[in-house]
């Protein structure tokens, strides 16, 4: 019986020891699980971040064209204006001569 209490009591501290290593193994892959979540919403922020980030280049540039588009036609309107003020002006010197 002396010898049997020693043998009980080890068999409990093991027990004990090997719940203790298993809580800490869930821990540890508790941890990598969150931190495998976090690097996947990192990758897809970054994803959506670069495809903001063409769209918005995109918009940039379509407002850069337009805003050339637009300064083009003025500057077409201005030598038609031009054209126009001296067909004006040529017509106005000869009503004068006669």
């Amino acid at each position: 019986m002396k010898h049997l209490i020693p043998v009980v009591l080890a068999a409990f501290v093991l027990v004990g020891c090997d719940q203790q290593k298993a809580a800490i193994d869930d821990k540890k892959d508790v941890t990598k699980d969150v931190i495998d979540n976090r690097k996947d919403a990192l990758d897809v922020a970054a994803a959506d971040a670069k495809k903001q980030a063409d769209v918005d280049a995109a918009v940039e540039k379509a407002k850069i064209e337009a805003n050339k588009v637009a300064a083009q036609a003025q500057l077409d309107a201005d030598k038609k204006k031009a054209d126009a003020q001296a067909a004006f002006e040529k017509a106005k010197v000869d009503a004068e001569k006669k």
